[in-house]
């Protein structure tokens, strides 16, 4: 008898979720929530940094007052947006009775450069040029700030250094301005990344970019000869790269001041101007101590009494990171920052703004509030966070001397 036969089984059916499927979406979702995670921390900072800084900053602007446009553009700012409208002039400037006086040849060309390519690019006026300038670099400064923050110290360290950086530094709406401050923080902030990657090239243009934004760039330029220092001594067979890195963000600055010499035709015009306009110099701090002294022992009203405080708290707090085995770049870079800007005799009560990149002196409290309750730390850092926006309205809207 033949036996009967037997139909094969039909195939399974694939699961619900058919994983046998190309994976179409998969790859840009990863991508996304990588860059979420990198970039989520920082803009959320800034969106909530802004709105408080702008809404202090508008309730304190009298009714005939200037507006808030105005007001991010006081001072430098403006002067910034004619450089990006006009260019540089071709040498030095007098007064009516001869006297040489300063003019924009004194500000490095990179940001009023970024100006003029946003203007180009969006067709506002370049004022408002400026400030959108700001906010984006201000945007690549937190995002970047954050990364080196988190290799160095972890994730919750990070966040709370770039909420005190972005709010709770007295002088913070600097940041905000169309000022360099955000611009110059990102380029250093980015050099320091990418020694830290050992990206070695990437991190010597980011300093030469920074040498042509800011003279401090000298700072950040010795915290990445430290860097590339450290990894000859351990590494081997030594590299070339290193080397040029260093190389190369030493060439930004001297450019700028060599071109400044060729079109006035004198070599210290950069600093001739500067000495004229704004009574710059190297004095080792003897402005700072006269100022110290006076402000806290005979000081009228407590804007100066308040600045004097605030830069001794800063220069304590940049001794506390010595203190705690900081990174030997960042301690390079953050008090080079404090000595180039305490060690030279400018306006006084500008010195906090100069101080805002440093970066440095918010180590030790951030560390130390990582370590607290949440509670504590959201109670810290709002407390703090409206210090910061606060002064920096009251000095722009009613002190006005300290931009």
């Amino acid at each position: 008898m033949t036996p009967p036969l037997i139909s094969p089984s039909p195939p399974a059916a694939p699961p619900a979720d058919d994983t046998r499927r190309p994976r179409e979406g998969r790859p840009p979702q990863r991508a996304a929530e990588r860059l979420l995670r990198l970039a989520g921390p920082a803009l959320a900072v800034y969106a909530v940094t802004t709105l408080a800084h702008l809404l202090l900053l508008w309730s304190m602007n009298g009714p005939e007052a200037p507006g808030l446009k105005e007001r991010l553009l006081s001072w430098d700012g403006k002067l910034y947006a004619d450089i990006a409208e006009h260019g540089y002039p071709d040498g030095f400037s007098y007064t009516d009775d001869g006297t040489l006086t300063g003019n924009n040849l004194a500000f490095f060309p990179l940001f009023p450069l970024t100006v003029r390519a946003v203007h180009t690019l969006t067709g506002l006026d370049h004022g408002a040029s400026g400030i959108v300038t700001a906010h984006l670099a201000l945007i690549a400064a937190l995002i970047v700030c954050h990364r080196l923050l988190e290799r160095l110290y972890g994730r919750r360290t990070a966040t709370i250094g770039i909420v005190l950086l972005a709010a709770a530094q007295p002088m913070s709406l600097a940041l905000f301005m169309s000022y360099s401050e955000s611009l110059f923080l990102a380029l250093c902030a980015g050099v320091l990344l990418a020694a830290h990657r050992r990206a070695w090239l990437t991190a010597g243009a980011l300093a030469l970019l920074a040498g042509l934004t800011r003279p401090a760039a000298v700072a950040v330029v010795l915290a990445l000869a430290v860097a590339a220092g450290t990894h000859l001594l351990r590494e081997r067979p030594l590299s070339w790269r290193p080397l040029a890195a260093v190389a190369l963000g030493c060439a930004g600055t001297p450019a700028y001041l060599w071109w400044v010499g060729r079109r006035v035709g004198t070599m210290d015009a950069y600093f001739t101007i500067q000495q004229a306009g704004w009574g710059t110099h190297w004095d080792n701090g003897a402005a700072l101590w006269r100022f110290l002294a006076e402000s806290l022992t005979r000081g009228e009203g407590w804007v100066p009494v308040s600045t004097a405080v605030l830069l001794l708290a800063l220069v304590c707090a940049t001794a506390l990171a010595w203190q705690r085995g900081t990174w030997p770049p960042l301690l390079a870079y953050g008090t080079g920052i404090v000595v180039l800007t305490l060690a030279q005799s400018n306006f006084s009560h500008s010195k906090l703004r100069l101080l805002v990149p440093a970066l440095l002196c918010l180590v030790p409290l951030a560390r130390a509030l990582a370590r607290t309750r949440p509670r504590t730390q959201v109670v810290v850092l709002g407390a703090a966070g409206l210090f910061g926006c606060w002064y920096g309205a009251y000095m722009l809207c009613v002190w006005q001397f300290a931009i």
